[in-house]
């Protein structure tokens, strides 16, 4: 079907009015072949997995943004905030393995996609996706030396929104990237602009001679695709965000154009191609994408859901079907693992979401049928694994100078670090460590903000303001820390005009 409203329409629909949206959608309703997706009751096996006995693999992660899996079946997830690549074996507590350097976060930019190696037992290589200082690049290296890049692709550009990110291996073995529009929507209809394209490539980052446009351009038209997929018969899937109407998932052909900025959603013109699904942008802000059983399963960010979606051939073949929904917040990272599980991640700590004391968490979905193990990957030694996780690792756009610790045996620090920031909010952290010799039972962390910040949000902490001054008490389940032992408090707050770090901050001991 095409996908373009006459002109008037066209004009309206990118303003956006509540009549435009009624009249175009009444327009095309008698002959698009399209879905727009509303809840439908979820059952226990959906798309050939079992939601009613999902499991929590991980805990303690923040932001986490691509997942993908090593031969011996452990996840490597990238944290877009913290440039940290963490390994997840189900039940064991997550292990920083490497930390990406010349990564600059801000807003929804910062380590993104992550790939591992089709051929990896023989060249150890990672792929990663992140923001730099002037772009965002493709690179690989091994989990051993992250800090030796190869710079694949460079140029790509960046924003404080729409960055795109997703990187897969297709079944073609071609790495295939998603860029978005980096916030000039003209990006995605021109041909020489890295921007709100899908881009296919060699595993070098060289260009394959089949591409349609002889360049790495695969398709274009694109807001920001934050997931790609395939089926088995090597059809490639695509999600989309859209502005404030609608969301989208996509069935991609070489060369094809989805239609931004002129369409978003369904509309009438033979040059675009339509999406086979809909939502509406409450309902879904869709970005992690994997295919199993004939089934596309999206994780929704702003939806706080999984849609489900039968596809066969490159078209949708039933009603979406949303699990998870209201359960576990945020949801971005999705995949089907070595173990036949499908994995999931959410994504509460990303400034957007409310947090609960586990986020961020890594779900875990077994196939339907069966009795109920708990297949988890090999626990053989991962390649140059860190002994754990540092909370200095995290390169934050600011962080706190050291603050000084209460004396005595019973004695705690505290430091303060920017861990993402946008216009107007802006998330922050306190670690919170045990710096005496003895165990203590509960701290208090005192600072005043420099700049009239407010705190707007809260978890793993119990925050009170007056004026600048912000006190922090523990929670029942992370008062109590063993000598050298540390935690996290974390806070969504607003801020105008400057954002500098509070200094002194003080932390008591108990």
């Amino acid at each position: 079907m095409s996908k373009h409203l006459t002109a008037s329409l066209a004009a309206r629909l990118r303003v956006r009015p509540a009549v435009a949206l009624a009249t175009a959608v009444a327009a095309l309703a008698a002959g698009a072949a399209f879905a727009t997706a509303r809840p439908t009751a979820a059952v226990a096996a959906t798309g050939g997995f079992d939601f009613t006995r999902a499991q929590v693999a991980a805990t303690g992660l923040q932001t986490p943004w691509g997942l993908t899996f090593l031969p011996d079946g452990s996840a490597l997830v990238s944290e877009r905030d913290t440039a940290n690549i963490m390994q997840v074996r189900p039940g064991s507590s997550p292990v920083r393995v490497a930390t990406v350097p010349n990564v600059s976060p801000g807003g929804e930019a910062g380590l993104l996609g992550i790939a591992v190696s089709p051929t990896y037992a023989q060249d150890q290589w990672i792929y990663a996706y992140f923001t730099g200082a002037s772009d965002n690049r493709l690179v690989r290296f091994r989990l051993s030396a992250p800090q030796t890049q190869q710079v694949l692709l460079s140029g790509v550009p960046k924003a404080q929104f729409h960055d795109g990110g997703r990187i897969a291996f297709g079944p073609d073995g071609m790495l295939y990237l998603s860029t978005g529009d980096a916030g000039t929507s003209a990006n995605a209809q021109d041909l020489n602009s890295l921007a709100g394209k899908i881009l296919r490539m060699r595993p070098d980052g060289t260009v394959p001679p089949d591409n349609p446009y002889g360049t790495r351009v695969y398709s274009y038209g694109h807001r920001n695709v934050q997931g790609l997929a395939w089926d088995e018969g090597g059809r490639m899937y695509a999600s989309e965000f859209g502005q404030n109407t609608w969301d989208e998932l996509n069935y991609i052909v070489p060369g094809g154009n989805y239609g931004w900025p002129t369409c978003e959603g369904v509309c009438t013109d033979s040059r675009f191609r339509n999406p086979i699904v809909t939502w509406s942008t409450s309902e879904a802000s869709p970005s992690g994408l994997a295919y199993a059983n004939g089934t596309l399963f999206a994780g929704a960010l702003a939806g706080k859901r999984l849609w489900t979606v039968p596809v066969s051939g490159g078209s949708r073949t039933g009603n979406p079907v949303a699990e998870f929904q209201g359960t576990y917040g945020r949801l971005r990272a999705v995949a089907v693992g070595p173990d036949g599980w499908l994995w999931v991640g959410t994504s509460n700590r990303d400034g957007r979401g409310t947090p609960a004391s586990s986020d961020d968490r890594i779900l875990r979905v077994p196939p339907a049928g069966g009795s109920s193990p708990s297949p988890s990957p090999s626990a053989s030694p991962s390649p140059s694994a860190s002994p754990s996780r540092s909370p200095s690792a995290s390169p934050s756009p600011s962080v706190s100078p050291s603050a000084s610790p209460s004396a005595g045996p019973r004695a705690c620090s505290a430091t303060y670090r920017i861990v993402n920031q946008w216009q107007g909010g802006f998330q922050g952290e306190l670690a919170v460590r045990n710096s005496g010799t003895a165990a203590i039972t509960s701290w208090t962390v005192t600072f005043a903000f420099p700049d009239g910040q407010r705190v707007t949000q809260s978890w793993s902490g119990r925050f009170t303001q007056s004026g600048a001054t912000v006190t922090v008490a523990n929670e029942t389940y992370n008062g109590a820390l063993a000598p050298n032992a540390s935690t996290t408090a974390g806070f969504n707050a607003s801020w105008s005009g400057a954002n500098r770090v509070p200094s002194p901050i003080s932390c008591t001991a108990a």
